[in-house]
């Protein structure tokens, strides 16, 4: 008996293929801020659609577009990157539009999120959650602590004691912008270059303890290590429920100048191995009670005005809600692209090397 390589090969490849599809339906790879989820909402969805939620995790937003850049585009389902960074995503082309026709809980989104400066008409991108970036500080050191961005920038108001900026460039550069009264959201090139000069002042300051970030920011002043530092409502809040003796005397402001709002958000890469999943991943979570669940967990606001009435109180009330006064100070970090993007990224360097 003869065999017909050619048809041998033809149906061994076709058992491959379709096994890899298998594998591929079976499973979704989500990129992920490093704890931002809760375990049980990954295992109630592997549970609803007979399917592994493979995590991935990165901590920082050049971290992730990195990744991305690097191959990323074709391992990962959902990405969940920060406001500022989608005009980048879609422009460089590493993300998908959402058919928005297998996405029945959009409804759900809060009216201020259904059409954002960052991607008009939500055509790539759904809300995932949403806080603030703002000042923590040591109360027994400031008693009287004014409500700006002095307590950072102005050695009058604080000569004596450490403090901390934030390592992301445009929160840091934005908060000098919103000092100087140029605008939390300024892009205008002389305000930066204002900005820029105050901050490396600002570095040059004997208590000046250096750049940190969220997390190992609120470690610090716990420590005692600084007095005064920039981190997000949630963490803050998030550490004070676990250690509230430690951070008694410790409280989370935004100043009256003005400061940032973020939203992360999620979106689909462009060669996502299982897009159809994504799209299912992305409905779940926009689901009411799963909504709310997120936030429950994450200590952060729900951009889902169907979660409202399932989320502890706590996330109702500042500093996770902020007052109406507060929000109408909040404002988003600028997307940059272009000559605009590499102008700042100059500036941001020469404020790091000085």
């Amino acid at each position: 008996m003869t065999i017909n390589k050619t048809a041998l090969a033809l149906s061994v490849g076709a058992a491959l293929l379709a096994g890899s599809v298998q594998a591929q339906e079976n499973k979704l790879y989500l990129f992920n801020w490093t704890e931002y989820m809760d375990p049980e909402i990954i295992e109630a969805f592997e549970e609803k659609y007979d399917v592994e939620v493979v995590q991935n995790y990165f901590n920082s937003l050049p971290e992730m577009f990195a990744k991305l850049n690097a191959g990323g585009v074709s391992q990962y389902d959902i990405i969940v990157p920060s406001n500022y960074y989608v005009p980048r995503l879609i422009q460089t082309g590493l993300v998908q539009k959402l058919d928005k026709s297998k996405l029945e809980n959009l409804d759900n989104v809060m009216a201020q999120f259904q059409d954002p400066a960052y991607d008009p008409g939500a055509e790539y991108s759904a809300p995932y959650q949403w806080g603030t970036t703002g000042i923590v500080y040591n109360t027994e050191t400031f008693p009287e602590a004014p409500k700006s961005w002095s307590l950072l920038f102005d050695p009058e108001v604080n000569p004596d004691h450490p403090f901390a900026l934030m390592g992301d460039g445009q929160v840091s550069m934005g908060g000098a912008c919103a000092y100087l009264g140029h605008g939390y959201d300024c892009t205008d090139m002389n305000a930066w270059k204002e900005a820029a000069r105050l901050l490396i002042d600002t570095k040059g300051r004997d208590t000046f303890s250096g750049f940190s970030d969220g997390t190992p920011a609120l470690q610090q002043l716990a420590r005692g290590v600084t007095h005064v530092g920039l981190s997000y409502n949630g963490d803050y809040l998030f550490f004070k429920d676990e250690d509230p003796e430690t951070f008694e005397t410790l409280d989370f402001m935004i100043p009256d100048e003005g400061a940032e709002m973020w939203v992360d958000a999620m979106l689909i890469p462009s060669e996502a191995p299982n897009p159809d999943m994504a799209h299912k991943f992305i409905d779940f979570i926009l689901d009411a009670e799963v909504g709310a669940q997120l936030s429950n967990y994450n200590y952060y606001a729900s951009p889902n005005a169907a979660a409202e009435p399932y989320l502890d109180a706590v996330l109702t009330e500042p500093p996770v809600q902020p007052s109406e006064a507060d929000m109408e100070r909040l404002r988003f970090t600028p997307s940059l692209e272009g000559d605009a993007l590499q102008t700042f990224q100059q500036l941001w360097s020469e404020v790091q090397s000085r």
